[in-house]
């Protein structure tokens, strides 16, 4: 189904303006997310790193609502035409929203944080994680963009392995002798990057599962 869509688009100005909007969308909290790792993680100083979160978070809620408006303008003109596209592009265009909002989210964290975070602490609990879902961030552009069912089925190994890891975080968290402001703030990243892959799964998995059982990438998988 996925494929007759992408084939589609290709000769559609109106599905490939939008799938150029997406695309925008991607890259964009793909940048958030890389700039407050960055800061929040290696200690790099980005000059005005909360203007710039809020505004590139801003762009992509209008990306949103830019395309949202597209689609319903579409289907008020041709009710049969291309649905199965526009309710796919509906779908995962919330995911990609909410990645800038998971994103700002991690940012707020660069604002509670009593001293810089240790990178072989972090690397203690998370053993790399960060650069693993950076890796995700290109594979779900790739495997929308091309229809790649192989990309696509790889992102259920990236988001089990990494919920896996950011749950047992939460358990050694509890456990340990940490600060407060450590614990907590070591929390919220478990928490904000478990979110963010699931959200990134979700756009991923759109190429392999039918309209009905989007965001249900879980179930799907159980049963496989």
């Amino acid at each position: 189904m996925f494929k007759n869509i992408l084939s589609f688009w290709k000769g559609k100005d109106f599905l490939g303006q939008v799938l150029d909007e997406f695309k925008e969308m991607l890259d964009d909290t793909r940048l958030m997310y890389e700039m407050v790792c960055s800061t929040l993680l290696d200690n790099a100083e980005e000059p005005d790193l909360k203007k710039k979160i809020y505004e590139i978070d801003g762009k992509v809620n209008k990306l949103q609502k830019k395309i949202r408006t597209r689609i319903i303008e579409h289907l008020s003109l041709q009710p049969t035409v291309d649905v199965n596209a526009c309710l796919l592009l509906m779908s995962v265009v919330k995911d990609a929203e909410r990645l800038g909002d998971y994103c700002k989210n991690l940012y707020e964290v660069t604002e509670i944080v009593e001293k810089p975070i240790d990178r072989t602490l972090f690397s203690q609990y998370f053993n790399g994680l960060d650069k693993d879902i950076l890796t995700l961030f290109e594979r779900t552009k790739e495997a929308f963009i091309e229809a790649d069912k192989g990309k696509a089925r790889a992102s259920w190994d990236y988001e089990h392995r990494i919920a896996k890891r950011c749950d047992r975080v939460l358990k050694e968290i509890a456990k340990s002798s940490l600060s407060v402001n450590e614990a907590v703030c070591l929390a919220l990243i478990a928490r904000h990057f478990k979110r963010i892959v699931a959200h990134l799964t979700n756009i991923a998995t759109s190429v392999i599962l039918p309209l009905s059982e989007l965001d249900y990438f879980d179930e799907r998988r159980a049963l496989e």
